[in-house]
């Protein structure tokens, strides 16, 4: 494998750049393969998790909740048909069986729900709705259970509502680009489906082949291209949701203006099927690009990360697409607790890595701001080596590394993971300073629990994926982190999550992030929108 290397003592002559051409079907097989949020892909052995309501006992089960019946269960067999009931009668479905469901993406969180229901249409889904509400029967909403801070499983017994089977697209606009589908359409298949109409899905994620776009709407997932095409609450132009009574709002509109009124879809993106089920989207996408390239980076000090983006920003500006970053301690763990199959094409290590992804519809105008973007980083000495990906395997290769820093965090060693934003500047600050707090106090290096601290994440859009990895989950370590890291994205007007969404895990510290009044708003909002409190409980708020 022969990278384009491009080092400051080589640079003479304009850089000879090579592009990935990603414009038709057979060229979108050129792009990265992203890690599968199923076990196998992990490497790992599925196994069974302590109960959330035993791990977490500060959680407990509203009484108001009613216990899952046989009356329940025919009921839900009237409206679905028995192929759409999955329920856990000990014989020929068991607790085991039904733990895909249950469980999640990290294995963190387990609920005990005894029933799955598989609507395929959105009648299907008021109905269902309709009954739980009256019953006050709590429910999940469940796309491809990819969440990881626990937002898409029960905490106790609360029925699960998956989407799984409502994948149809329903229709698609090639002159405005906007497609219509249902909310279970798995976001690869999704993107696939536009590839062979040479657009993009405006959203990227390591979990693409398993998490759906309700999912990804319902947590306003983030991914690597929001730097390029921005967030979801900007590209979801309109909204099909069930509310908790049966109610169906009809919002799919496919207008880029309409200024009727209150926007309702914005509340459902990001409430993490708290106020009411996302069924269907109609999404803004983009024309895919006809000039790909990936560029990595070595840079010895994150100042270089950050004056590397501010002239990538200058030199690439319409064609920048990702720019991540990572230390060289994530870049270990990515090597040694996943099965990634890929290296590292410089000689030697760096404290810090960079990639670089361009996209654009003219290679020879990109290949001269790519010329002009390196020669300025090798002369002002803000990068010690660099390569450019030549060809399709090359360019998986790069991205491949990216995808295993996330992907080790579900290696199976024992981990504090946070998923943070804050103003760039700070970003690496907070892991310099926990990692020196935890060497203060004992409990990182060879004799104590914690082995590392490590940062990686998205410049771009200032989100922070931090981690201590440990080999044993420890109280004074656990004490020594928390709340230390929300105190400081407090105090630097952060986030406590930028991406992955409150859930289960988060939950209890919006207040580091959202003040009293803005809190008591959103239960005012939850008490109104869903008032028996049956959608997805005891998470967000």
């Amino acid at each position: 494998m022969s990278y384009i290397l491009t080092r400051s003592s080589q640079i003479s002559t304009p850089l000879k750049l090579a592009s990935v051409l990603c414009g038709t079907r057979a060229q979108f097989n050129f792009l990265p393969t992203r890690l599968l949020s199923s076990y196998a892909s992990r490497n790992i052995t599925p196994k069974q998790v302590p109960y959330t309501s035993d791990s977490h006992p500060q959680f407990k089960r509203n009484k108001q909740f009613k216990k899952i019946t046989p009356a329940d269960i025919k009921h839900f067999k009237n409206i679905l048909s028995t192929t759409g009931v999955i329920e856990a009668d000990g014989v020929h479905i068991t607790e085991e069986d039904l733990l895909p469901y249950n469980q999640d993406w990290f294995q963190s969180y387990r609920g005990n729900s005894k029933v799955v229901l598989k609507p395929r249409t959105v009648q299907e889904v008021a109905q269902l709705l309709k009954y739980c509400n009256q019953e006050k029967l709590a429910v999940v909403p469940q796309g491809g259970n990819t969440s990881v801070c626990g937002a898409s499983v029960p905490v106790f017994d609360e029925i699960i509502i998956n989407t799984s089977n409502m994948n149809k697209i329903r229709a698609f606009d090639p002159i405005s680009g906007v497609v219509t589908c249902d909310a279970g359409c798995v976001l690869e298949n999704l993107d696939n489906y536009l590839a062979e109409r040479d657009y993009i899905v405006p959203l990227d994620l390591g979990a693409k082949g398993s998490c759906q776009i309700g999912g990804n709407i319902s947590t306003n997932a983030g991914g690597i291209r929001l730097l390029r095409y921005g967030s979801l609450h900007g590209n979801v132009l309109g909204l099909e949701v069930v509310l908790s009574d049966g109610t169906i709002l009809d919002n799919l509109s496919t207008l880029r203006k309409a200024n009727t009124g209150y926007d309702l879809k914005q509340l459902f993106i990001g409430s993490e099927g708290t106020l009411g089920m996302v069924t269907g989207v109609s999404l803004l996408t983009p024309r895919r690009s006809k000039s790909v390239n990936a560029v990595l980076f070595g840079l010895n000090s994150f100042d270089h990360v950050q004056e590397t983006f501010m002239n990538a920003k200058e030199k690439l500006n319409e064609i920048l697409s990702a720019f991540e970053f990572w230390d060289e301690s994530s870049l270990h763990y990515g090597q040694t607790l996943t099965a990634k199959n890929y290296r590292v094409p410089f000689d030697k290590k760096y404290p810090f890595y960079v990639l670089v992804e361009t996209r654009g519809s003219h290679e020879d105008h990109d290949r001269e701001k790519l010329d002009t973007f390196m020669e300025d980083l090798f002369n002002q000495g803000q990068i010690e080596d660099g390569v450019i990906a030549q060809d399709a395997s090359q360019f998986n290769n790069l991205w491949s590394i990216r995808d295993s820093l996330g992907e080790s965090w579900g290696g199976g060693m024992p981990i504090y993971k946070y998923d943070l934003g804050m103003p760039v500047p700070m970003l690496y600050k907070l892991v310099e300073m926990l990692r020196e707090r935890l060497t203060q106090h004992g409990v990182l290096g060879p004799q104590g629990p914690a082995k590392d601290v490590t940062g990686f994440g998205h410049i771009g859009d200032g989100n922070l994926h931090l981690a201590v990895f440990a080999e044993r989950y420890d109280q004074k370590l656990a004490a020594l982190i928390e709340p230390y890291v929300f105190e400081f994205v407090e105090k630097h007007q952060g986030s406590v999550t930028a991406e992955h969404g409150l859930g289960i895990k988060n939950s209890s510290f919006i207040g580091y992030s959202k003040s009293p009044a803005m809190v008591d708003t959103m239960k005012r909002l939850k008490k109104v929108m869903d008032p028996n409190g049956i959608m997805n409980p005891y998470k967000v708020i």
